[in-house]
């Protein structure tokens, strides 16, 4: 066993050690399990069966995790993004009043860009082309996005209809309880305890249990029948006009998030060598984009790179092991739909307000001397959140990064790439 394990993930080479891989996995899994709570209450609310939304949930999880593993042998977590799953539930499908057929028909094709892209020089091309301080700007206000849902699904911001909004009602125990997650959640954080998101989650079910919040029904069941979305998705419902921007904004941000991703974990993994070069970054980007591609038909939002898996390296994973191990658990989690079908909305708030937050980091690499690049960034950030659109969002960006270059007279500075999208998102908003 041990030397077919050597042949497939080439421990020695990577300098570590069996145990090592599988105690990394598990430290990844512990670190991103939150999702398997989170996720399928997203797509509950863009009308999509819970249950087989957890077993999907799961099931593309493990499958893009084993891929990464064997193909990439790369030790990285993956499941349906934050973010995209919320853009999914509540722009395409809340807002824009498509069904959820018609988004899995926009994560297929997005996903089919993204697999074309990685297996091209148009990725190289593209991440060149797209100002730095818009593709920042992007992850933070799809962190705004999601912070926003959290602090709308605890109660912790309420509708105001002289404000728009104000602070919810903390004398309601579900909001008081959604605050005590996010402080939990916060705490265990700072102390550097494992799966803290995890834990705050539990721990406020466990609560909602005690005070009669939550009904008990169960911890362990087969998995539930995935059926209802499988092959379900509408490929050609999601060639409507009006969707190119919305495929466009997964693209983005499924290509931005990914790369981000592979290159931070790749640096803390050792696989940069001394030229610079990630060892098989082609291939850990073919397996993330066909992940999303195949989550597409098991009924999933865009299935992407974990940053948590930096947890797993953390703790000593170097090679596709540890994305095996990931993945096993993933399957492992498909009988426990009873538990995750008892998290209340309120238990995972405070994990997505956390999740934002930390998505807002990346403002600090904003350029911050230089207005028109830092102006529409900041743009693109507010307005994500304020539209509650992640592609209006983008398209505000771009839009307002090239009218300031042209009116300031830098138009040299403006790539092909930036003034292609600025007249796709400006013909949207004019004919669309």
């Amino acid at each position: 066993m041990n030397a077919l394990l050597e042949r497939l993930f080439r421990l020695g080479e990577h300098n570590t050690r069996v145990t090592t891989e599988i105690t990394a996995g598990l430290t990844t899994f512990i670190t991103m399990a939150y999702i398997i709570f989170v996720n399928p209450q997203m797509m509950a609310s863009a009308g999509m069966d819970q249950g087989a939304s957890f077993a999907a949930t799961c099931l593309a999880a493990a499958i893009a995790c084993i891929v990464m593993g064997l193909y990439a042998n790369w030790p990285v977590g993956l499941a349906p993004g934050m973010g995209l799953n919320a853009f999914f539930t509540y722009t395409i499908v809340g807002e824009m009043g498509y069904s959820w057929q018609v988004a899995l028909g926009a994560v297929f094709i997005a996903g089919i860009l993204f697999f074309i892209m990685s297996v091209t020089r148009l990725r190289a091309w593209m991440l060149e082309s797209i100002p730095m301080d818009l593709r920042i700007a992007m992850g933070a206000g799809v962190g705004l996005f999601i912070g926003f849902i959290g602090l709308r699904s605890g109660g912790l911001v309420v509708d105001n209809p002289a404000t728009l909004l104000s602070l919810g009602d903390f004398t309601q125990p579900e909001t008081l309880l959604a605050g005590i997650g996010f402080i939990l959640i916060a705490a265990l954080s700072v102390r550097q305890v494992p799966g803290a998101i995890m834990i705050g989650i539990l721990t406020v079910t466990l609560l909602g249990l005690a005070t009669g919040l939550v009904t008990y029904s169960g911890f362990i069941a087969p998995p539930p029948d995935m059926s209802p979305l499988l092959f379900e998705l509408d490929i050609l419902g999601a060639l409507d006009i009006a969707m190119v921007s919305v495929i466009i904004a997964i693209l983005f941000v499924n290509l931005f998030d990914t790369s981000g991703t592979l290159m931070g974990v790749a640096t803390r993994a050792g696989l940069v060598n001394d030229q610079g070069e990630i060892k098989n970054i082609d291939r850990a980007l073919k397996a993330d984009s066909g992940a999303s591609v195949a989550g597409a038909f098991l009924g999933c939002a865009p299935v992407t790179s974990y940053v948590e898996s930096a947890a797993g390296v953390a703790a000593g994973g170097r090679t596709g092991l540890t994305a095996i191990t990931v993945g096993a658990l993933f399957l492992l989690a498909m009988f426990f739909a009873p538990l995750a079908g008892m998290v209340p909305a309120f238990a995972t708030a405070g994990a997505l307000v956390y999740v934002a937050l930390l998505m807002l980091s990346g403002l600090k690499g904003l350029n911050w001397d230089d207005a028109t690049e830092l102006l529409p960034a900041l743009l693109t950030t507010i307005m994500i959140p304020l539209s509650f659109s992640i592609a209006n969002g983008i398209a505000v960006g771009f839009i307002t990064y090239v009218a300031v270059k042209v009116i300031v007279g830098r138009t040299d500075e403006v790539s092909f790439g930036a003034w292609f999208l600025a007249a796709i998102f400006l013909a949207k908003f004019a004919f669309v």
